[in-house]
């Protein structure tokens, strides 16, 4: 899913991040308000310790070429959640070089620079990158320097590489330019990270919202709590998933608002603690930061309306977000299991649908 909220002293602010069953979301940024630090704790070894196994989790994992990622059976939904990011960085960029030439971002859990070329196609002036796993920062920036390297005459934006545990540590503070203000603060996929402890959230929610200028842009992904929670609670146990991801809960019934913590196992890529992040407390503490909340959609509620732009769905296209069923002689199916395709089968049985059809993978629905 996409969220996006707005400040309403000018800037937007970008909301939670969701896994293979996520939401999209912007907020808008009224104005700059300082946090409090009042908020609830854990014991500080706990706090460290999940801090430590994201960072390790992510610092240890090993880059795959792109033969061997496109063997993967989820590569489809890494298409497709690119393809999301993509369209839903382009539209906030768009947005606001309306109104400026000169666009500065964060990126905050940056990864090894997934985002890298859509902050280039972007035209941005300015990145900051940040992200708890120094690896993974080491090899963001490498592939940065790689990018000017080969980009010859064309002009490339400049970039600024932090390693910091966000949910704890002030980027403010470790800025080369302390006065230094975004345009747009991005965070894909990594908010969830924070919601171990409200003092964790604050932190990161400051660390995004402090720094954006009046009429600036949070925007980001994040699992949805509400699908998650409903699918455990149709499971007979702990957890539910199939043959590529599983989500395992400690316990039905009990959801505190920080802390809920969930195991989240998918093939090859993740394998780390997350927490449940419940959308309108994430709303109302955002309002602490001046922001407002201007757009929210599920993944599935983003493609059936983004899809209709013939931009997007070239772009798709070209992104190999959807699997071919049946597959030719370039592709295979990403499942071997025939019950998995027998959705699509009937749907061009029974609606005369021409052959091949595309679909999103079963695994990022299911």
């Amino acid at each position: 899913m996409e969220n996006l909220a707005k400040n309403d002293k000018g800037g937007e602010v970008e909301d939670l991040p969701e896994g293979e069953v996520g939401q999209a979301s912007k907020r808008k940024r009224p104005g700059d308000e300082q946090t409090e630090d009042g908020s609830q704790t854990k014991k500080l070894l706990t706090e460290e310790g999940h801090s430590v196994k994201v960072a390790s989790h992510y610092n240890t994992l090993q880059e795959c070429g792109l033969d061997e990622r496109s063997r993967s059976r989820i590569v489809h939904m890494r298409n497709f959640n690119n393809w999301l990011k993509s369209v839903l960085i382009g539209e906030v960029l768009d947005q606001v070089h309306q109104r400026q030439r000169e666009v500065c971002v964060l990126d905050l859990g940056c990864g090894k620079g997934g985002d890298l070329l859509k902050w280039r196609k972007g035209r941005i002036s300015q990145l900051v990158c940040a992200d708890i796993a120094g690896v993974s920062v080491e090899q963001c920036q490498s592939r940065y320097d790689d990018m000017r390297k080969r980009s010859h005459s064309e002009r490339i934006f400049s970039a600024e590489f932090i390693t910091a545990d966000c949910t704890r540590e002030l980027l403010s503070e470790k800025l080369s330019d302390p006065e230094m203000r975004f345009d747009v603060c991005s965070c894909q996929f990594v908010y969830h990270y924070s919601f171990e402890t409200q003092q964790q959230a604050d932190t990161m929610l400051r660390n995004a919202c402090e720094r954006l200028r009046p009429g600036g842009f949070f925007i980001g992904t994040t699992p949805d709590a509400y699908e998650l929670v409903k699918r455990l609670e149709a499971s007979d146990s702990n957890s539910f998933g199939n043959e590529v991801y599983r989500v395992t809960f400690q316990k039905k019934d009990e959801y505190p608002l920080f802390g809920c913590q969930y195991d989240f196992n998918l093939e090859g890529v993740v394998n780390v603690p997350e927490f449940l992040v419940y959308f309108p407390l994430f709303v109302e503490m955002a309002k602490k930061y001046n922001m407002r909340l201007v757009y929210k959609k599920t993944f599935h509620e983003f493609f059936k309306d983004k899809i209709q732009n013939d931009q997007n769905r070239v772009l798709m296209q070209r992104m190999q977000a959807l699997e071919q069923y049946p597959a030719d002689g370039r592709s295979r199916l990403a499942s071997d299991r025939p019950e998995e395709y027998e959705h699509a089968q009937r749907h061009s049985e029974e609606g005369g649908a021409r052959m091949p059809l595309v679909r999103v993978s079963l695994f990022k629905w299911t």
